[in-house]
């Protein structure tokens, strides 16, 4: 039997299949090129909102929410630590001045006051047992005094006597030689018995002193521990509205913990939360334009919380005081970046800047029916308004109503 050979089959080359998969991608992504390039979608212009690029008076602004608050509040903000025994007033309630508000407990307080004043009884009565001791002794050493003081007196009475007698040979000398010597003992006796009263009288008055300051000093700790005992119950410090006034019976706070607030009334101000963008173009004194119980209002910047907290700062505009608002009603402000207007080229602010991001718009032409997306550069801000840099010319109209729709395509056909 012979032997039949067998061909190979023809091996394509690696290269031309990778040349095909190329050329494959190639053609869709033109296809989806042309998809965008061209006419994307089929969108009716009744549903359209559109505005022309006009030149026109422009100041820059920022719109706003702001809030009504006090001008000025009181905290109430716990001094010692306690249990709440009893709440005495409703939150929301007109307080006066010294008003009790809350009754605390606080074993550990009234315990301490306990102590101090045995303390303070303590060291009364040391004092004044002092004060009998050191008397005692001064007027031992006066009486000391006196006594010798007579006796040197009786002395030279005796020794006037004495000295005639003895020269008359009635007495010895041996008994005037005893006087003298009795009389100069008792002056030296004199003498050191002045030094001794006036060193006692010295450290007399300094332990009068120092007990008298260790009594005034534990007298001030007693005060200071009845005051603590007196802080239990909170007062009112200011009169007032009582607000944020969150305490139930029987829970503990902490000392420096806040019970809440007391509001000043007839005071308000409005308080707007701005993007730290602005923070180093708002100073005060910029106006500001709000309505309020159905007035137009012209605000001024009165203060700036320079504190950036969630990318965001303070600031606060002084209400009249003719103006009875609610607390933490809310108002739509304009704050106004520039002191005048000036002319520019402007679109009316819509939905469209936030589906672009201030990027692109769309162009309408009537004539074709067709809306081209053209990329643009936006500048200054207002309530109403924005100003166009570049990319857009006067008299264009622009399709300013959301592009969500649009899905980004170059250009879109529209049906009338």
């Amino acid at each position: 039997m012979m032997d039949k050979k067998i061909s190979r089959p023809t091996r394509r080359p690696l290269w031309l299949g990778s040349a095909v998969l190329l050329l494959v991608v190639a053609l869709l992504l033109g296809s989806r090129w042309q998809a965008n390039a061209g006419v994307q979608l089929q969108l009716p212009l009744s549903s359209l909102s559109t505005a022309v690029v006009q030149s026109q008076n422009m100041q820059e602004s920022i719109a706003l929410r702001a809030t009504v608050l006090p001008q000025h509040t009181v905290y109430l903000d716990v001094i010692e630590g306690g249990r709440v025994e009893q709440r005495l007033v409703e939150q929301g309630s007109f307080v006066e001045q010294g008003q009790p508000l809350v009754q605390l407990t606080n074993t550990n307080l009234q315990l301490d006051l306990i102590s101090r004043e045995a303390q303070v009884t303590e060291q009364m009565n040391f004092l004044r047992n002092t004060q009998m001791t050191i008397e005692t002794n001064r007027l031992n050493l006066q009486r000391d005094v006196l006594d010798i003081e007579f006796r040197i007196i009786t002395i030279e009475r005796h020794l006037q006597q004495s000295k005639p007698l003895v020269a008359s040979g009635v007495l010895a000398e041996e008994h005037l030689l005893n006087l003298t010597q009795e009389l100069s003992y008792q002056q030296s006796r004199l003498q050191l018995t002045h030094e001794r009263q006036q060193q006692e009288e010295s450290i007399r008055q300094l332990q009068l002193q120092q007990l008298s300051e260790s009594v005034e000093m534990l007298t001030r700790n007693l005060e200071f521990a009845r005051q603590n005992v007196q802080n239990l119950l909170v007062r009112a410090p200011v009169s007032g509205y009582l607000s944020e006034f969150t305490v139930e019976t029987g829970e503990s706070r902490a000392p420096g913990s806040r019970l809440g607030q007391i509001d000043i009334p007839d005071q308000y101000k409005l308080v707007a939360t701005v993007d730290e963008f602005y923070l180093g173009r708002i100073q005060t004194g910029m106006r500001a334009e709000v309505r309020l119980q159905q007035q137009d209002l012209q605000l001024s910047v009165s203060r700036i919380d320079s504190r950036v907290v969630n990318n965001q700062f303070q600031i606060e505009f002084v209400l009249p005081e003719q103006l009875q608002p609610k607390r933490g009603q809310s108002v739509n402000l304009t704050l106004l970046l520039e002191q005048q207007q000036q002319q520019a080229l402007a679109l009316p602010r819509g939905p469209y800047l936030a589906d672009s991001g201030g990027h692109f718009v769309y162009v309408l032409n009537p004539d074709t029916a067709t809306a081209r997306k053209q990329m643009v550069q936006l500048g200054r801000q207002g309530a109403q308004k924005i100003e166009v840099i570049q990319g857009l010319y006067e008299g264009d109209i622009v399709i300013t109503s959301g592009y969500r729709e649009f899905q980004q395509a170059d250009i879109i056909q529209l049906q009338h």
